[in-house]
């Protein structure tokens, strides 16, 4: 990179506490320059020494590891601690053991700790809110790293009060005396990891900080003590276990992080305001964390910088707005905004397709020409036979329309834009469109930008919700497609994976867990199912705590859901 970032290594202290052997394969001729980019060292019992780089890897020598070479390095580091983790005091170096059944060391992982200064850069406007930051992201994207940056912000630009909860002397270093790398920010150790969490609020109760920063929230422990010091007013800047937000969501046990995920079951009257099924998910509280950054690379994240709408609107089976943000060879943040399309969380708050069958005011023209299409029977729809087919024009000889799914989910509407086989593409960029889609929530949040579309005669088409069976409406609608229920020559079909069967199942699937959560029942048995979708059965299950088996024989397969 030449971002002007200052990166400190200590390489030279890692090195000397190698076999010789191995430091002079990794610092010889030629490879002086390899240095730069070391990750790790990986030295396994019988096996050849190996070195880990930026996108490649080599070994060291042609001789095997030996045991003296294992305990050559372990008499020139830190202690080892019940996490199998240790260090070179006063650097960010960490060595990982591997042991056998007797507990005795016979492989190592020498990892090289680096201080990136510069790296907080793409995060330092959420930074100076005051608000608690959630870092998620892969091993190896510099979550540490940016964590470690940002204490060290906080505690010297700004001046706050920041004490750094330690588990695995990963943030500040081996040793008594933190690493340099942390600015003024205060580290205190954790004997062992089990006890992180009251560590967290001795943290709190004893040094009266503004900041507290921790690494790997990963118990349901530490996500009740950060629960409670954001409370107290103190902000938060911490990672978890997990990449995404819709990961954290679904962890039974971090999912609190977020705000939690409760079921809730509406009254008759009130579920059909809200045209959904009787049982819903909603978030169960505000969340611990006010931000969250995934980070997909060194360079690329994505931020949620309002948790609780983004949970929201997950739950209402939306995508959520969120921004990304790059950072060039220059070192200038760039950022954009999107809408990101998350995995599926448990359905029972969302509406399913053809739920909205029937149900007037479904939106049909065009938003810019306020054109309506009340809702009607909600039919499957095919599209009218083209004479001579294969022509690139869709019925009545229409040419391919570009669409910019504005907060749309981009998978639902490729699945109907391929059920209802139409001449039509998802573009990526709102200038390459012949039409827009959109919701009517983001309709109102982006009117400016969705009327500048259409002030340069690009149609803007609102639907009522984020379905399969709204996408199709308004296809059909643009298409000009018929109702294939009432053409013999087209019969629906109805296949095992149909989406009409499937939706069938999730609702049988949802009742049993609304009777079995309410107490009605202890046990239930669902109809005979293909595996795909019994494996979605197991899964809804699962989300609510709930134990599953199959049961039966081939075409009998079944599923039984309990407590």
């Amino acid at each position: 990179m030449s971002d002007q970032r200052d990166v400190t290594t200590e390489i030279q202290l890692l090195l000397s506490a190698l076999p010789p052997h191995i430091t002079e394969a990794i610092m010889g001729a030629g490879a002086e320059h390899d240095a730069v980019d070391l990750l790790e060292v990986v030295m396994d019992l019988g096996r050849l020494p190996e070195a880990r780089y930026l996108g490649r890897e080599r070994f060291l020598s042609d001789r095997e590891v030996t045991q003296q070479d294992i305990d050559y390095v372990i008499a020139r580091i830190g202690e080892f601690g019940e996490d199998n983790r240790a260090g070179i005091p006063r650097t960010l170096h960490r060595i990982s053991a591997i042991r056998n059944r007797r507990g005795q060391v016979i492989g190592l992982t020498c990892r090289v700790g680096r201080a990136v200064f510069g790296t907080v850069t793409i995060i330092r406007d959420l930074v100076e809110t005051g608000q608690s930051i959630l870092l998620l992201g892969k091993p190896g994207t510099g979550k540490t790293t940016l964590l470690r940056e940002t204490a060290r912000v906080l505690a010297e630009e700004f001046r706050k009060r920041v004490v750094i909860v330690d588990t695995s002397n990963e943030i500040a270093g081996d040793g008594d005396i933190p690493h340099p790398g942390i600015g003024r920010a205060r580290r205190m150790q954790v004997p062992r990891p089990a006890e992180q969490h009251a560590v967290m609020i001795e943290a709190v109760e004893n040094h009266m900080p503004e900041v507290i920063v921790i690494d790997e929230i990963g118990t349901e422990l530490e996500a009740m003590a950060a629960r409670t010091i954001a409370e107290r007013g103190v902000q938060l800047v911490g990672t978890a276990h997990g990449n995404t937000l819709d990961n954290l969501m679904v962890n039974p046990t971090l999912s609190d992080l977020v705000g939690g995920i409760q079921a809730v079951t509406l009254g008759d009257e009130e579920a059909r305001r809200r045209g959904t099924q009787k049982t819903v998910l909603e978030r169960k509280a505000p969340p611990t964390f006010d931000v969250l950054v995934e980070i997909q690379s060194w360079d690329r994240v994505i931020v949620y910088d309002d948790v609780a709408a983004a949970v929201d609107a997950i739950l209402r089976g939306e995508d959520p707005p969120a921004e990304e943000r790059w950072r060039d060879t220059d070192g200038v943040v760039h950022r954009k905004a999107v809408q990101r399309e998350v995995g599926d969380v448990p359905a029972l708050g969302r509406r399913s397709p053809g739920r909205d069958a029937g149900r007037p005011g479904a939106r049909g023209g065009p938003r810019g020409g306020m054109g309506e299409m009340m809702g009607t029977s909600g039919p499957r729809l095919r599209e009218r036979p083209v004479p001579g087919g294969g022509n690139g024009a869709g019925a009545s000889g229409q040419p391919m329309q570009r669409i910019f799914p504005f907060g749309v989910s981009r998978n639902r509407l490729e699945t109907a834009i391929e059920r209802l086989r139409v001449p039509a593409v998802i573009v990526r960029d709102m200038k390459d469109a012949t039409l827009v889609m959109t919701l009517k929530n983001y309709y109102r949040q982006s009117a400016q930008r969705l009327r500048q579309a259409e002030d340069q005669g690009v149609p803007v088409y609102v639907l009522r919700n984020n379905t399969i069976t709204q996408m199709e409406r308004q296809l059909a609608h643009v298409f000009n497609l018929h109702d294939i229920e009432h053409d013999e020559s087209f019969p629906p079909p109805r296949r095992a994976d149909d989406s009409s069967v499937v939706e069938e199942a999730m609702l049988e699937v949802e009742q049993a867990i609304t009777q079995l959560m309410n107490g009605e029942r202890s046990v239930v048995e669902l109809a005979p199912r293909s595996s795909y979708i019994r494996k979605l059965q197991h899964q809804m299950a699962d989300r609510y705590n709930l134990r599953s088996e199959s049961r039966g024989e081939d075409t009998n397969r079944r599923v039984k859901i309990f407590r």
